[in-house]
């Protein structure tokens, strides 16, 4: 991994991309979507501050958890833009984050246990399916097959 000066403190999107293990079309899409930001040169090219490797960091971690991009947005934009996020904010940005992953995980949980009892045609007939109609939302409208016939109204609409 090349190794970047101290008194370097700007990155090329190649230095970034070889740095942070991410692909430089990534970095393109963290940008696209006000994750990190760039400064750019009077040729165009774009530049980092050193911090975004931080930043790409802290993005990629909280990927790698499940986290929507959206929210990672949000955790960063609560967070000063001219310095590298700290251990401490990851902590009290994860923190946060700590029930809906809980969540997450007692829903897959779930799937996993019943997925065997799923036949997988979608019918909804079932009392209870629980990848098609958890905890038999849609019994509680009507009987028998309601997904087909609500996307078939949607489509009359």
């Amino acid at each position: 991994m090349p190794q970047i000066p101290e008194k370097i403190h700007e990155l090329t999107v190649g230095q970034l991309a070889a740095r942070s293990g991410a692909a430089v079309s990534a970095l393109h899409f963290y940008e696209a979507k006000g994750l990190i930001s760039s400064r750019r040169t009077p040729g165009n090219q774009r530049r980092y501050c050193r911090d975004t490797l931080r930043r790409v960091a802290f993005i990629r971690a909280a990927q790698r958890v499940g986290i929507p991009l959206a929210t990672i947005r949000e955790a960063l934009a609560r967070l000063p833009e001219e310095r590298t996020p700290t251990r401490e904010d990851w902590a009290r940005l994860s923190e946060a984050w700590r029930s809906e992953l809980d969540e997450r995980i007692k829903q897959l949980n779930r799937l996993r246990d019943h997925l065997t009892d799923c036949i997988g045609c979608g019918c909804l007939s079932l009392s209870t399916c629980v990848l098609s109609n958890p905890d038999d939302v849609f019994g509680e409208r009507l009987v028998g097959s309601r997904l087909m016939a609500e996307r078939a109204r949607q489509e009359e609409d």
